[in-house]
């Protein structure tokens, strides 16, 4: 079969080579599935490159999310969601997944939708419902609003009743944030993010912030927060870890969330299932729908890996096969 492998840490572009390999054989508490699309994360870039929290050994396929058709056993031909065993990655034509991760693709989103609703929305909704406990009528102010995992918050805010602000950085990512339904728009390349939400919130600020950027964003969300807000630390996509400052959030009366999503798999994993079932719900209410801005096939994979992780993308980029 043809799959992607990384044989040297390095830039996704340069070290991903398109490869004929043997097909992967399944070990136990596993499955063989047939990938249909492998949305692409800012973690298989970080994979690449060495720089992730997990180091698979060497050669490895990249690509940790899909959607595809379950092969051989008794689930043959379901068609499933899933996170891929590396190293046996979603850019490939066959795939390995963990038997506990293999969830039915919702039936309103097509098989690219499908592939990007399970990372980036549950993390999303864990960290809007269990971490900050976002209400109905609050105001959301989403980071990267028009990227993989801000657009999923927007929809998710909006579903949940809230008021959602969106920053991005330019004129088509605040178009792209607009469609998603974002209240209002601030473009940090143009505008004054934290006199804008002042503005946008009558001087009350965001009760909940969802931030997947970290750095001057985190800063900027410390600034403009509301009383008893919560900021949730999802990413530091920046490349810049803050260090917050205790004490003003002791004077401000906020909270800092940091969430870890992948815990919740290792920890609660029926939590997981139903977060599954709720999105699948919202699914097909159309209340969420993954933006995929880009369906490329899978000889462009390496380049799209790149790609998101230089932040020139919006919505998702999706190999689909």
């Amino acid at each position: 079969m043809q799959a992607w492998r990384v044989h040297t840490n390095g830039e996704p572009r340069d070290v991903m080579r398109l490869e004929e390999i043997p097909e992967p054989e399944p070990g136990p508490g596993q499955l063989l599935v047939r990938v249909r699309a492998g949305n692409v994360n800012y973690p298989d870039a970080m994979l690449c490159r060495g720089e992730y929290q997990i180091r698979p050994p060497l050669p490895f396929t990249p690509g940790v999310e899909l959607c595809g058709e379950l092969v051989g056993g008794p689930r043959a031909g379901e068609r499933v969601l899933g996170q891929p065993v590396l190293p046996c990655g979603a850019f490939g034509e066959l795939a390995v997944i963990s038997e506990e991760s293999a969830r039915p693709a919702p039936e309103a989103l097509d098989d690219a939708e499908a592939a990007a609703l399970h990372i980036g929305y549950q993390t999303g909704w864990f960290g809007l419902h269990r971490r900050a406990r976002l209400q109905k009528g609050e105001t959301l102010l989403v980071h990267a609003a028009a990227g993989g995992v801000g657009s999923a918050a927007v929809q998710l805010g909006k579903a949940a009743g809230a008021r959602v602000i969106g920053v991005v950085g330019g004129g088509k990512k605040a178009e792209v944030a607009r469609e998603l339904g974002c209240d209002v728009v601030v473009d940090r390349r143009g505008d004054d993010v934290i006199a804008a939400v002042k503005e946008a919130t009558g001087g009350k600020g965001a009760d909940v912030v969802y931030d997947p950027v970290g750095g001057d964003a985190y800063t900027a969300s410390t600034k403009c927060v509301a009383f008893e807000g919560r900021i949730v630390v999802v990413g530091f996509a920046s490349g810049a870890v803050p260090t917050p400052g205790l004490n003003h959030a002791l004077v401000k009366n906020y909270s800092i969330l940091g969430l870890h999503w992948g815990l919740y798999a290792q920890k609660e994993p029926s939590a997981v299932d139903g977060c599954h079932e709720e999105l699948t719900r919202l699914a097909a209410e159309g209340a969420v729908k993954p933006l995929v801005s880009e369906r490329v096939a899978l000889d462009g994979a390496a380049d799209a890996v790149q790609r998101v992780f230089d932040g020139v993308t919006t919505g998702r980029v999706v190999v689909q096969l």
